[in-house]
């Protein structure tokens, strides 16, 4: 079977899980769930020996030295650094234009959690299948609770035994719509995963926005390789247009397919997104530290300490955060404001 190519997307301002995440380390690159960071994580989950080609690695310069320290010696590599942050549909044409027309491409956000990668591997075989017949494939990822903050896909028509069309795609919904959909049971969640032939992908961004084709195309071709680095020219590249893969290409092909998955699958968007995919004693309690905690009386609390003692008592549905000399706390139903805090935009 002729391998799939994983692309990783990195990049990231670090405010929505500030401290810990920070613009110089966003959290990419911090072990959150495990031992090993998400990026490395999203590494691991395409390894040659299951059918994957080395990765492609899209970043900015600021994250370059986090990305080549974990990277590590993984043989033919290859790392594109994006002179400036223009979007996924920018960054995904830099990798399809430094790919082979027939690769397929399977792009991955590196800043997810997916506790089930057999799962994932699964998948990724299906939309594979499906991408060499010329669809465009997201992942449609089961939805287990009327998440407000994820835009959903619907299920269309079966494409044989492996995915469906993509009927709709639907936007961040308010809490009654999301409900609705969860009732539905024909929505998932686009997670922001994605299969796709290079040639397919990049005629569909001519198509629908020929002008970041076309100038991404252009900064490529005038561009320099630094050993496994890739180099787009920062002053053309400066001239693309920022805007998503979804917007750009996803929601105009008439080639969109889904291939549903269930994947223990969390984007890790918010600390208490960071609560759920961590293991929790009977009291949905916990720590992730490395000095003492004591917790009294507590109900659905989360420490993450990088050393001072943290004692709680009494609360529930509350996170506290300790980052050197930075002190977070906050209830879980502000944990969506936490971006918005003058500590996390001033960095």
């Amino acid at each position: 079977m002729p391998e799939i190519v994983p692309v990783i997307l990195c990049g990231g301002s670090g405010t929505r899980l500030w401290p810990r995440s920070r613009t110089s380390k966003p959290k990419p690159f911090l072990p959150l769930v495990g031992d090993c960071t998400l990026f490395e994580a999203a590494l691991a989950r395409c390894p040659t020996h299951a059918g994957f080609a080395p990765p492609v690695v899209v970043t900015g310069r600021q994250h370059l030295e986090h990305v080549e320290e974990q990277l590590g010696d993984v043989a033919d590599a290859q790392v594109i650094v994006e002179p400036a942050a223009k979007n996924t549909a920018a960054a995904i044409a830099l990798a399809a234009y430094r790919l082979p027309e027939d690769a397929v491409m399977l792009v991955c956000p590196s800043d997810h959690h997916i506790g089930n990668p057999q799962a994932f591997a699964e998948a990724a075989c299906a939309a594979d299948e499906l991408a060499r017949e010329g669809w465009l494939v997201s992942f449609g990822i089961e939805a287990t609770a009327p998440e407000t903050g994820f835009g959903y896909l619907k299920r269309g028509e079966p494409i044989g035994d492996k995915g469906f069309r993509t009927a709709q795609f639907v936007e961040k919904p308010d809490l009654e719509r999301a409900k609705a959909f969860l009732a539905d049971g024909g929505y998932a969640w686009n997670g922001g995963i994605f299969a796709f032939r290079v040639k397919d992908f990049l005629n569909e961004l001519k198509a629908h926005r020929p002008a970041i084709a076309a100038v991404v195309a252009q900064a490529v071709a005038q561009g320099a390789v630094d050993g496994r680095r890739f180099h787009p020219d920062a002053e053309i590249f400066a001239g693309v247009d920022s805007d998503s893969v979804d917007y750009a290409v996803m929601e105009n092909t008439d080639r969109a397919a889904m291939v549903p998955v269930d994947m223990d699958w969390s984007d890790i968007g918010n600390w208490y997104a960071l609560h759920l995919a961590l293991a929790r004693d009977a009291n949905g309690n916990a720590v992730r530290c490395e000095g003492p905690v004591e917790l009294v009386d507590c109900r659905n609390v989360l420490v993450d300490s990088d050393g001072p003692r943290v004692s709680v008592v009494g609360l529930e549905d509350v996170i506290v955060v300790v980052d050197g000399n930075d002190i977070m706390i906050t209830a879980v139903s502000g944990v969506q404001k936490v971006g918005k805090l003058s500590g996390a935009v001033n960095q």
